[in-house]
C-alpha cells in the first residue's frame, strides 16, 4: 500500500465501503449514519438562506453559536462552563487538531498518540514537523500507566486523547483525567483531546471531558463536532473548547488557514441548539447498540463488552477464522459474505494483523437486522 507521509492504512476507510457497494455488501463499516439529519435542521439551513449569513463569520464564530454553545456546555450532566474567549468554531475536527499542533510544536518536539487511533493523527503530528509517539493500549483496551509514563521524554509536548474513543467506544472517566494530569505534572505537555462522540455515551456517569479537570484545563484543546453530534458531516462545522491563551494561538493560527468555517451552517446550528435533547439522541444510539449487540451472539463472531460510547463495536473474529489476516478477514466478508467492517489494525502505525474488526452501528434499524441476519445464516454454515 503506498505510504502518504510515512504512514499506511489511510484508505481502508474508503476503500472497504467502496468494496461494500461494489459487491452489494451490507455497509457496516464507516460511523457515517444512513439516516436523515432531523427535519429541523434542514428548515434552520432554509431559514438561514434568507439571512444575511453569507459572508464570512469571525475567526471566532456566529456569535448566537457560541452563545449556545456555552449553554449547551453548562446544561450537560457533568456540567462544562465557559466564557466566549474559550470557544472557536472551526470547520472540522481534523482541522481542529492539526491546527492545535501547529499551535505548540516546534520541529523534533514528541506527541503521544495512544493506539488504536484514528488515522489522520499521526500526519497531523507530521505534518506540524513533530514526532509521533505511539502507545498501544493493553490487550483489553485498557491504558497500563507505567507503560504509559515510560513514553513520556524530555521532547514530549503534546498527548492526544480520544474519548469516547472510536474504535473501541470505552470512555475516559474522571478518575483517568486525574492520573493523566498526575504524570504531567508540571512539565509543558499539552493536551489534545477529541471529544466528538461526546453525546452518545451510554453508561450512568456520562460523558466526562478533560475539560473539566482544573490542571488539564490549563493546557486542553478540547474538541467537538456538530457532524457527528447532528449526522450532518458535510456541514464541516465543529468547535474547540481551550483557555483564553491558547484560544488566542488557535485562532491567529486559524485566521491564515481557513479563517472562518461555514457561515449559512453555523447559523442554522446555533438555531437548532436551542431545541436540541441531546438525551432523545443517546437514547436512540444506545437502541442501536443493543440491537447490534443482541443480533450478533447469533453468529460466531465474539463482541467485547458492550460500547460505552461511540458508535462502534469491537468483535473477535477468530472463531471464524484462525488463519486470515483482520485484513484478509474483512475483505472476505465483506465480499463473500456481504457485510463490511473494517480490520483493527487500521487504526494502527505499523500493525499488520490483529485479532479484531470493527462495526458501525450508526445505521438504520432495518440495516443491521438484515446484516446481522445474513450473519447468522452464512457463517454459521
Amino acid at each position: 500500500m503506498e505510504k502518504v507521509y510515512g504512514f499506511t492504512h489511510h484508505s481502508f476507510f474508503s476503500e472497504m465501503s467502496q468494496l461494500a457497494h461494489e459487491h452489494n455488501s451490507y455497509d457496516l463499516s464507516l460511523g457515517l449514519a444512513d439516516f436523515d439529519i432531523d427535519i429541523r435542521l434542514k428548515e434552520f439551513l432554509k431559514e438561514a438562506a434568507g439571512q444575511s449569513t453569507h459572508h464570512y463569520e469571525s475567526a471566532a464564530g456566529n456569535a448566537m453559536l457560541i452563545r449556545n454553545i456555552i449553554r449547551f456546555n453548562g446544561l450537560r450532566q457533568n456540567s462544562i462552563f465557559l466564557s466566549e474567549a474559550e470557544v472557536t468554531i472551526t470547520p472540522c475536527a481534523t482541522f481542529t487538531l492539526y491546527t492545535a499542533l501547529k499551535c505548540i510544536l516546534d520541529a523534533g518536539d514528541e506527541v503521544i498518540i495512544i493506539q488504536p487511533s484514528y488515522y489522520t493523527y499521526g500526519p497531523s503530528v507530521v505534518l506540524n514537523h513533530g514526532v509521533p509517539v505511539f502507545y498501544d493500549l493493553e490487550d483489553d483496551f485498557t491504558v497500563d500507566w507505567e507503560k504509559f509514563a515510560s513514553c513520556i521524554t524530555k521532547k514530549t509536548k503534546a498527548i492526544i486523547i480520544n474519548s469516547p474513543h472510536n474504535p473501541t467506544g470505552k470512555l475516559w472517566s474522571e478518575s483517568e483525567w486525574k492520573h493523566l494530569a498526575g504524570l504531567i505534572g508540571n512539565r509543558e505537555i499539552y493536551l489534545i483531546s477529541e471529544e466528538i462522540y461526546d453525546t452518545y455515551c451510554y453508561n450512568e456517569s456520562g460523558h466526562y471531558s478533560a475539560f473539566l479537570h482544573p490542571e488539564l484545563r490549563k493546557r486542553c484543546f478540547c474538541i467537538f463536532s456538530f457532524g457527528k453530534m447532528f449526522h450532518s458531516t458535510g456541514w464541516k462545522v465543529s468547535y474547540l473548547l481551550a483557555p483564553e491563551d491558547l484560544t488566542l494561538k488557535f485562532r491567529c493560527h486559524q485566521q491564515y488557514i481557513s479563517y472562518s468555517a461555514n457561515a449559512p451552517c453555523q447559523y442554522a446550528i446555533a438555531r437548532y441548539l436551542e431545541v436540541f435533547d441531546p438525551n432523545e439522541n443517546q437514547q436512540i444510539m444506545r437502541k442501536k447498540r443493543d440491537l447490534f449487540y443482541e443480533l450478533i451472539q447469533d453468529t460466531p463472531l465474539v463482541p467485547l463488552p458492550k460500547a460505552e460510547g461511540a458508535v462502534f463495536q469491537v468483535v473477535n473474529f477468530r472463531k471464524v477464522s484462525r488463519t486470515m489476516t483482520d485484513v484478509e478477514f474483512s475483505k472476505w466478508l465483506t465480499i463473500e459474505k456481504k457485510v463490511s467492517c473494517l480490520p483493527m489494525s487500521a487504526f494502527y502505525h505499523a500493525r499488520q494483523d490483529s485479532d479484531y474488526i470493527r462495526f458501525s452501528f450508526a445505521k438504520r434499524d432495518g440495516l443491521i437486522i438484515n446484516a446481522l441476519e445474513h450473519l447468522k445464516n452464512n457463517l454459521l454454515h
